[in-house]
């Protein structure tokens, strides 16, 4: 069962980001783009409808409308268009990750706050 639930995390993941790139594309229809762009936004946004920290229904509008907005999106879409956003976002899913680039990133932030609070204690 949780190998079901992973895969299905991953063609929501997926979909999402492949959403996104529709969102962008020009070949299709603009109220499409702005719902697409909104769905992907409210899935991947931290502010939901209902809170996380509400037990079992925090998470149930994570469970449900996101996989019904891009149900609804998905079937907007032409379907040739939607295969081609979905191969690339399985593509860009799996490209290699750099932790030492995140950490790298993470100390520059931290770097450039520390400069800011020396500055203005300064």
């Amino acid at each position: 069962m949780a190998g079901g639930l992973r895969q299905w995390a991953r063609v929501i993941k997926r979909d999402v980001h492949a959403l996104h790139l529709a969102g962008r594309d020009p070949r299709v229809p603009w109220c499409t783009k702005a719902l697409a762009l909104l769905v992907a936004a409210y899935a991947l946004s931290p502010i939901d409808l209902i809170p996380d920290f509400i037990p079992v229904l925090g998470y149930l509008d994570d469970v449900i409308l996101v996989p019904l907005g891009i149900l609804a999106v998905v079937r907007l879409i032409p379907p040739g268009i939607m295969a081609e956003h979905r191969e690339l976002a399985a593509a860009a899913l799996e490209r290699p990750v750099s932790h030492v680039a995140a950490v790298a990133i993470v100390c520059l932030w931290i770097a450039s706050a520390a400069l800011v609070v020396w500055l203005v204690w300064r």
